[in-house]
């Protein structure tokens, strides 16, 4: 499979639109900066390297990729939507950040550096390309041996079309209208199963339980509800 035959030219325009609002905290993405500290937490959880190397998939605008760079990490963030690098390395450089961002796939990465990095953090990403397999298989190569894989993503079932999409896009309006299709969700066995297949050993999974009434979260380690965030090891 060729980089490029894993591009959804319609997603990269979506957020080519949405770019001005990554660092709005009351904006379309405000929900991203919620649950940021969360995600954090959960990487260094799992992850005991001294100033690891990380590669950031679908970095976007840079909240996570910051606030990696924050706590000492060398950060790679990728993407493919132009207008949210420029908003990403605009933003990091006023923070004092150094962050390598790049307008490239993980195939490609996974060509060039195979074998470099500690950690590959793929957030809210795989629901948005036609081959999420693909960038899993690619982020083993990525990894040096014993390195981890992190991805989040959204559950395919029943209350995360009702939550997630319904209430999330349209009711509540915490995400812009059209973010998600519900065929593209995944489900944690299919998650697992990719990973396994990609020469991925399973580690954990936690959930991110939100409470519509405090308009926060909170972090339910084992349970597999509508959004959730796992963790993979490559072997040594």
């Amino acid at each position: 499979m060729k980089p490029s035959s894993n591009v959804d030219a319609r997603e990269i325009a979506k957020f080519d639109q949405v770019s001005p609002a990554w660092w709005d905290l009351q904006g379309e993405m405000r929900m991203l900066h919620v649950i940021n500290p969360l995600r954090c937490k959960f990487i260094f959880d799992h992850l005991d390297v001294v100033q690891p190397r990380i590669l950031d998939i679908g970095c976007g605008g840079g909240i996570l990729s910051e606030a990696l760079a924050g706590v000492g990490a060398r950060v790679t963030g990728i993407d493919l939507s132009e207008p949210t690098l420029q908003v990403a390395r605009r933003h990091a450089a006023e923070q004092g950040l150094e962050i390598d961002y790049r307008r490239q796939s993980a195939e490609q990465i996974a060509q060039a550096e195979a074998g470099r990095y500690d950690a590959v953090v793929c957030m809210e990403m795989l629901e948005h390309v036609p081959y999420p397999e693909a960038v899993i298989a690619a982020a083993v190569q990525i990894l040096k041996p014993g390195g981890q894989a992190f991805f989040s993503t959204i559950n395919r079932s029943l209350k995360a079309f009702l939550f997630a999409i319904v209430a999330g896009e349209y009711v509540l309006h915490l995400l812009p209208r059209g973010t998600h299709s519900y065929k593209k969700l995944i489900r944690p066995h299919e998650l697992r199963a990719w990973a396994r297949a990609s020469g991925l050993r399973y580690v954990g999974i936690a959930s991110l339980l939100f409470n519509p009434v405090t308009g926060t979260f909170k972090v339910a380690a084992g349970k597999e509800d509508v959004n959730y965030m796992a963790c993979f090891a490559k072997p040594e």
